[in-house]
């Protein structure tokens, strides 16, 4: 019976110096995987920092170019270059099936020998009349 005592006296003093040990390294892990997590989390930010980086070297890179300015400023601003005329489209159809026809060519359907607003009020008139 000696045996029996000690062997749970042993068995006893392990289990402690096991939950002493276990509560001992517990915070410490506990921080350790907070800290990996947190790691991880800021690597993942720092690769989208440094692809919208690029994006915007590139981007950077573009607008250096003479040639890409020109364009944006002729799309966006409608800036055109001396000597040139620009048209500009509205509600155009979005196929050609859409389109009525071809339509009459402006000159002959208003007169060339009238004065400016001569033909501005013969433009409106022909206009009205078409639809």
């Amino acid at each position: 019976m000696v045996k029996k005592s000690n062997t749970s006296v042993r068995w006893l003093a392990v289990v402690t110096v096991a939950f002493i040990f276990a509560i001992t390294l517990a915070p410490p892990l506990q921080h350790y995987f907070a800290q990996r997590a947190q790691i991880n989390s800021l690597r993942a930010q720092v690769n989208d920092s440094n692809n919208a980086l690029e994006k915007a070297r590139e981007e950077l890179a573009k607008w250096n170019d003479p040639e890409y300015v020109a364009t944006q400023a002729r799309q966006r601003l409608h800036f055109v270059f001396p000597g040139e005329r620009q048209y500009i489209v509205l509600d155009a159809p979005k196929s050609d099936e859409e389109a009525d026809g071809p339509a009459a060519p402006i000159s002959t359907l208003i007169p060339n020998g009238l004065p400016w607003y001569g033909r501005l009020i013969a433009s409106i008139t022909t206009t009205n009349v078409n639809k």
